[in-house]
């Protein structure tokens, strides 16, 4: 029982011991604390546990001069600002004493577990000018190592258009490096990731942006479309594979369609089904075949109309078959657009000849214009214009009243001429008309009263 006693005697003064030694320990470091900076203290990142404000102070200085900040870049590249560039210098202004206020001696132990009175930032100075110039001087702004970010774009394919993904390359965000230097140097950090700084400019688009995605529907909806020409026995298609060539993507993912293009390409095509002024093979009433060019007959295509409603198509994503809007249209379609209702002038022969569904109709001896003044008939396809009962044609020096009147060419058309007795023959050279076709009555009369407005006249020699 004794011994017992004995051994909690031991371990009661053990225990007093204990606490007087730590209560020492405590106390000691307390005063110690009273001069020192806790542990863990920090003045700009840099370890000032221990010291005092004096030596920290010194130590500052050439601690400041050696400063480094580390930039981090794509690529891996790494490039430096130091503190001797920019002018950096030491400057507490009080802030490191005023650390040391507001360290409790006694609450030292608080430190172990981290607290708001241990660091301090922001105790230095720097040229911002010199900082400016030392960004400026860094390689990452060399024209020749940057790398402009993309947003996706677009790239047609059999199936579709295809997104391809964003660029994000390497170009700096100058103003947002400059803060995040600042923010670094103050703040005494000796590492800087350009990337997690968010220092780098950015594609204003990622492929996985609902805006690009529904542009890639939209380019997918005009190329699917599909329009379809008819021509007569001729077809001119239109779809995906030719329009993706007029379609434009902007930066702002507006989709434009290239008019210019448009039209051009139209032309190409509409232009080779206009016959309007074309050179046509005709075959003659006596076998021969002659190339007769010139006139206003023909088909004639309203390319203007057409394009609009191309454009509009396509937007829609439309597939229409259709014929082209015409202007003016011919009796028959295709390339030999004449047919077999027309008026043939051999102004060779001075003889005409008049075909109604295949059928001749009439035929005789006729005058043409006056050769030797300048007046010749003109060649080429014409379309009659109207035809007339009863007119006066008048001009510089005449007037002379017709019974049937037929223009199909300004001012020249097909006519009677009583105060003619003959026909055919050389007449013309000498004694041709103004430009008209002077008929004989019964022939003027014939083609007059089976002819209809729109009926081509082929003029040739």
């Amino acid at each position: 029982m004794e011994m017992q006693k004995n051994k909690h005697k031991k371990l009661l003064i053990g225990i007093i011991v204990s606490c007087f030694t730590l209560l020492a320990i405590y106390l000691g470091l307390a005063i110690y604390f009273m001069n020192h900076f806790y542990f863990g203290s920090t003045v700009n990142c840099i370890n000032v546990s221990g010291k005092t404000v004096h030596e920290v102070d010194e130590e500052m200085p050439n601690e400041i001069t050696n400063y480094t900040l580390k930039l981090k870049e794509r690529g891996n590249n790494e490039e430096q600002v130091k503190g001797n560039e920019i002018n950096l210098k030491y400057n507490p202004d009080g802030k490191v004493q005023e650390l040391k206020d507001k360290q409790n001696p006694f609450n030292w132990l608080m430190s172990l577990l981290g607290t708001n009175d241990s660091t301090i930032t922001n105790v230095v100075t720097y040229d911002d000018e010199l900082l400016k110039k030392s960004i400026d001087n860094l390689s990452c702004f060399n024209s020749n190592n940057v790398n402009e970010p993309q947003n996706p774009s677009f790239e047609y394919t059999d199936d579709g258009y295809k997104i391809t993904d964003e660029v994000y390359g390497n170009k700096i965000d100058k103003m947002a490096l400059h803060d995040s230097i600042v923010n670094a140097i103050l703040n005494g950090k000796t590492t800087l990731d350009l990337d997690s700084e968010d220092c780098y400019e950015k594609p204003q688009y990622t492929s996985k942006s609902q805006e690009v995605i529904n542009t890639k529907d939209t380019l997918n909806k005009y190329v699917s479309s599909k329009i379809t020409y008819n021509f007569g026995d001729k077809t001119e298609v239109i779809d995906g594979s030719i329009i993706n060539k007029w379609i434009n993507v902007n930066n702002s993912l507006e989709i434009t369609l290239d008019e210019p293009k448009i039209k051009e390409y139209l032309n190409s095509i509409l232009n080779n089904y206009n016959t309007v002024g074309k050179t046509r093979n005709f075959v003659t009433s006596l076998g021969a075949t002659v190339q007769v060019s010139g006139g206003d007959y023909g088909w004639l295509i309203n390319n203007n109309d057409e394009e609009k409603e191309l454009i509009s198509s396509i937007k829609e994503g439309q597939s229409v078959r259709k014929e082209p809007k015409y202007t003016q249209s011919a009796m028959s379609p295709g390339s030999n657009d004449i047919g077999n209702t027309y008026v043939e002038v051999n102004m060779s022969k001075q003889h005409v000849w008049f075909y109604k569904n295949g059928s001749l109709i009439v035929e005789g001896d006729v005058v043409t214009g006056n050769v030797s003044n300048n007046t010749s008939t003109p060649t080429g396809v014409y379309s009659l214009k109207y035809k007339q009962r009863d007119a006066t044609l008048k001009g510089q020096g005449y007037s002379s009243p017709v019974n049937f009147w037929m223009p199909f060419n300004g001012g020249i058309g097909i006519h009677d001429a009583s105060w003619r007795s003959v026909f055919g023959g050389r007449i013309y050279l000498t004694n041709g008309s103004h430009g008209c076709v002077n008929s004989p009555y019964y022939l003027a009369n014939t083609i007059f009263n089976n002819i209809n407005e729109g009926t081509p006249v082929v003029c040739y020699y």
